[in-house]
C-alpha cells in the first residue's frame, strides 16, 4: 500500500482492521527533467484522462478516483503531482484549480476544459473529448517531426563522413603524393587537398565559430523577437513552410473546436488557442483577432485580416458561425488538414530523399575520385613505359 505519509498508510490500514507490522518510507526517485522538456509524456496524460473519465462515469467520487490513479501511476514525476492534486481537492479546491497549481503538467487548455466540464456537470464527457484531442495533437506533432527527422539525420551523418575524410583520410593521401616529388597533381585532387589543408589548419577556429553560432541562435530563439522571426521563417520557408502552415491550421481548428464544443466562450477559447499555438506569428494574429471580436466583430473578418489562414478556411468558419455549428465545422476543417499534413509529409519525404542521397553520394564520390585520379595517372604512365 502506498500513501503520502506514514500516518496516512496507518490510518487506511486500521480502517481495514489491519495492524501494520512495518511501514517503510520509499526511497526518493530521481527524475531528470530538462527545462524545455515536457515532464510528463502526452501518452501518460491521455491514459490518465481516459481512466479518470471512465471512473467518474461509473459514479466514483473524484477524490477516490485520484487516489486510485495516483497509487497505480508508474511515472515517477506524475505520481506525486496526482497526490498533490488529490490533497488540494480534499482541502476544498475545485478540480480545475487543483490542476492549475501544476502548469508544467496541465496546460491552460487542459485546465479550462476541466473547469468547463465541472461547471456544466459533464466532466466525464469533457475528459473523453480532451483525451481524443491530445491523441490527435500528438499524432499531428509526430507527423511533422517525422518529416524533419530524416533530412536532419542524413545531413548530420554525411557531414560527419565528409569531415572525417577531410581531416583524416585526405591528409594521408596528400602525404603519399608529396613523397613522390614535385609531380603535378590533377586539378580536382589539388583542390580537394587544399580544402582539406584549410579545414585542418582552421578546425579549432571553425569549431569555435560554430559553437558561438549555435549558442547565440539558441539564446536568440529564447527572446520574443528571435522566436517570432524563426516562426515567421518556418511559416514562409519554400519547402517546409506549407507543411508547417497546414499543421498550424489543423492544430488551431482542432483546439478551438474542442473548446467551443465544451462550452468555453469564444473569446476565452481564442486566448487559450493563441497561447498554445506554439508559433509566435499565429499567437500574435489570434490575439489581434480576439481583440477585434471583443469589439463586436464576427470571428471571420478578423481572421481574414491577419492573413495567416487560407480564404477557404475562414469562409468555412464563417459558415459554421452563421449556422450555429462552429464546433462541427472546426472539427471538419481539422480532419481535412490533418489528412493534408499526411499527404504533405509523404510528398516532402519523396522529394527530399533522392536530393539528399544524390548530394551525399556525389560529395563522397568527388572526394574519392579526386584521391584516386593520381593513382590512375601513374598506372597509365607505367603502362606507357612498359610498351
Amino acid at each position: 500500500m502506498q500513501g503520502n505519509s506514514r500516518a496516512d498508510v496507518e490510518k487506511r490500514l486500521k480502517g481495514m482492521r489491519l495492524i501494520p507490522i512495518q511501514i517503510k518510507k520509499k526511497s526518493k526517485e530521481i527524475v531528470l527533467v530538462l527545462p524545455w522538456q515536457d515532464p510528463v509524456p502526452v501518452k501518460t496524460k491521455v491514459v490518465f484522462t481516459r481512466q479518470l473519465a471512465t471512473m467518474i462515469d461509473a459514479g466514483l467520487p473524484l477524490v477516490q478516483c485520484l487516489e486510485v490513479l495516483a497509487q497505480a501511476e508508474p511515472h515517477a514525476f506524475f505520481r506525486p503531482v496526482l497526490y498533490k492534486v488529490k490533497q488540494s481537492v480534499e482541502s476544498g479546491s475545485t478540480f480545475a484549480d487543483a490542476l492549475k497549481e501544476h502548469p508544467r503538467v496541465f496546460d491552460e487548455l487542459f485546465v479550462n476544459l476541466v473547469a468547463a466540464g465541472e461547471a456544466g456537470g459533464l466532466l466525464d464527457t469533457i475528459l473523453n473529448r480532451l483525451a481524443v484531442y491530445m491523441e490527435k495533437a500528438m499524432a499531428l506533432k509526430n507527423r511533422v517531426k517525422s518529416a524533419m527527422r530524416y533530412p536532419v539525420i542524413v545531413v548530420s551523418a554525411s557531414s560527419l563522413i565528409i569531415g572525417v575524410l577531410l581531416v583524416k583520410v585526405i591528409p594521408s593521401f596528400a602525404g603519399i603524393y608529396g613523397s613522390l616529388g614535385d609531380k603535378k597533381l590533377p586539378g580536382l585532387t589539388q583542390t580537394v587537398i587544399d580544402v582539406s589543408n584549410m579545414v585542418v589548419a582552421k578546425l579549432p577556429f571553425v569549431l569555435t565559430i560554430l559553437t558561438i553560432f549555435i549558442v547565440g541562435l539558441a539564446m536568440l530563439v529564447r527572446t520574443q523577437w528571435g522566436r517570432y522571426r524563426v516562426d515567421w521563417i518556418l511559416l514562409n520557408a519554400p519547402a517546409i513552410g506549407p507543411l508547417v502552415k497546414k499543421a498550424a491550421i489543423a492544430r488551431f481548428t482542432r483546439t478551438l473546436g474542442t473548446l467551443v464544443a465544451s462550452g468555453v466562450p469564444i473569446l476565452d477559447g481564442l486566448n487559450i488557442v493563441a497561447k498554445t499555438s506554439g508559433n509566435k506569428v499565429i499567437e500574435k494574429g489570434l490575439l489581434y483577432a480576439r481583440d477585434r471580436i471583443a469589439e463586436g466583430k464576427n470571428i471571420s473578418a478578423p481572421l481574414m485580416e491577419i492573413n495567416i489562414f487560407p480564404k477557404m478556411v475562414v469562409q468555412m468558419i464563417s459558415v459554421g458561425e452563421n449556422t450555429g455549428a462552429l464546433d462541427v465545422m472546426l472539427t471538419k476543417i481539422a480532419d481535412f488538414y490533418e489528412d493534408e499534413v499526411d499527404t504533405a509529409v509523404e510528398g516532402l519525404t519523396s522529394i527530399i530523399e533522392p536530393i539528399l542521397m544524390i548530394g551525399v553520394g556525389g560529395s563522397v564520390a568527388v572526394v574519392l575520385i579526386a584521391m584516386y585520379l593520381p593513382i590512375f595517372g601513374m598506372a597509365d604512365t607505367v603502362g606507357g613505359h612498359g610498351k
